[in-house]
């Protein structure tokens, strides 16, 4: 039996090597030779602490104040009001008290695996200094919001992660970064991948010496008789891991995903003048955060919904370097920008599991500001979903017939 995985991304990476550890024979399928996709452009945070969806009463309440257009971090681009609006139906809908609450169960779930998850990943490609578990901070610019910021945290569910106020010393740190500081949090139980290029590299290596083999082309589905394939690559089975491209992929077997692309933006400047050991630190007023990597500094932020193959907008890189400039943090540039597309669906939920159209097509996509987070814990689910194992957590929540 092989198993043809579409799509080398953080997801479809992790889903290879759990069912290569299984003994399965995988390949794995993607056309890009670069690294410009989100999985290896994101934040670096495993955000174990975000277990409320964003599809929630409180986020359509606050979506006036957050509008690009008025200085916030939303947009929502006029030009492709076609692609986004039919989205934020759904998403309206999936916002109601009963369905944000039973999303905040299905996420929790998954979230509370994520960190043993990723343990467990790092033991296995020999990349164990990759993870780093010491949490992250989020910064405001005067007591009045941080006091309002504290509250609503201390009153959310934010899982296996938990809140404290900010030491001195992670005070005195922040100020020394940015004058804009009066007062902050720290978050246990999250963490960071310290370097995105390396888990790239460790994966590949790991994968190579599971026996993956890797085969760079476009995935094109076939269905026929209730069974799909990958046109040119023999397999018995297909996973559909591919972000945003899931989209059209599942179209194939007759599944009508609503997947849109929540494009985001950052910039890297030099690292020279910033503490390697600071975690993430999100600067909660305006909507960013900034991560050390290994020789860069990286300050990411926005959700732009839309298509995920239009140009992209340099106002919002300008925006970033503002936000730098004006919270006199001190990253020098040239910067380097970057924009990749968040796969994301209505309720803020990932799909996983396996498809009631065809009997040999499963899927792992939709994960949205969680792909790096989750992705060891969906590879594990998958996988043993696919070998005839009892998952770990139920995947009822994340199938696609929701839709």
């Amino acid at each position: 039996m092989s198993v043809a995985v579409v799509g080398a991304g953080i997801v479809g990476r992790s889903v290879a090597l759990a069912l290569a550890q299984r003994g399965e024979r995988v390949v794995l399928v993607d056309p890009m030779v670069d690294r410009s996709a989100s999985s290896w452009g994101n934040a670096g945070h495993l955000a174990t602490e975000q277990v409320a969806p964003l599809a929630s009463p409180a986020m359509i309440r606050s979506v006036p104040r957050r509008l690009f257009a008025l200085g916030g971090a939303l947009d929502l681009p006029l030009g492709q009001v076609g692609a986004w609006l039919p989205f934020a139906m759904r998403l309206l809908a999936a916002s109601t008290p009963a369905r944000f609450s039973a999303g905040s169960a299905a996420l929790g779930g998954l979230l509370a695996e994520a960190m043993p998850a990723w343990r467990r990943l790092a033991e296995a490609i020999g990349a164990r200094d990759l993870l780093r578990e010491d949490g992250h901070l989020l910064a405001w610019p005067d007591r009045a919001k941080a006091a309002a910021g504290r509250a609503a945290w201390q009153a959310a569910d934010t899982g296996t992660a938990t809140v404290t106020d900010a030491s001195t010393a992670d005070l005195a740190t922040l100020r020394a970064l940015s004058p804009q500081v009066a007062a902050a949090i720290r978050f246990t139980g999250s963490g960071q991948v310290a370097d995105l290029d390396r888990l790239a590299s460790a994966l590949e290596a790991a994968l190579a010496t599971a026996g993956v083999r890797f085969v760079r082309q476009r995935a094109d589905l076939t269905c026929k008789g209730g069974q799909v394939a990958v046109t040119g690559v023999a397999a018995d089975r297909v996973v559909v891991a591919a972000g945003i491209g899931a989209r059209s992929l599942m179209a194939a077997a007759g599944h009508r995903v609503p997947l849109i692309a929540e494009r985001g933006y950052h910039i890297r400047g030099s690292a020279e003048h910033w503490p390697a050991d600071l975690p993430p630190v999100v600067f909660e007023d305006r909507s960013i955060i900034v991560t050390r990597y290994a020789d860069s500094v990286q300050v990411a932020g926005f959700v732009e919904l839309g298509r995920a193959d239009t140009a992209p907008d340099p106002r919002k890189w300008q925006r970033l370097e503002r936000h730098v400039a004006e919270l006199g943090l001190p990253i020098a540039g040239p910067y380097r920008r970057w924009m990749g597309a968040r796969p994301t669906l209505p309720d803020y939920l990932p799909a996983i599991g396996r498809s009631t159209r065809a009997d040999n097509l499963f899927y792992a996509f939709g994960h949205q500001h969680l792909g790096l987070t989750l992705a060891p814990v969906t590879g594990e689910l998958l996988a043993a979903a696919m070998t005839e194992q009892a998952p770990a957590i139920d995947l009822t929540p994340f199938a696609v017939k929701r839709f």
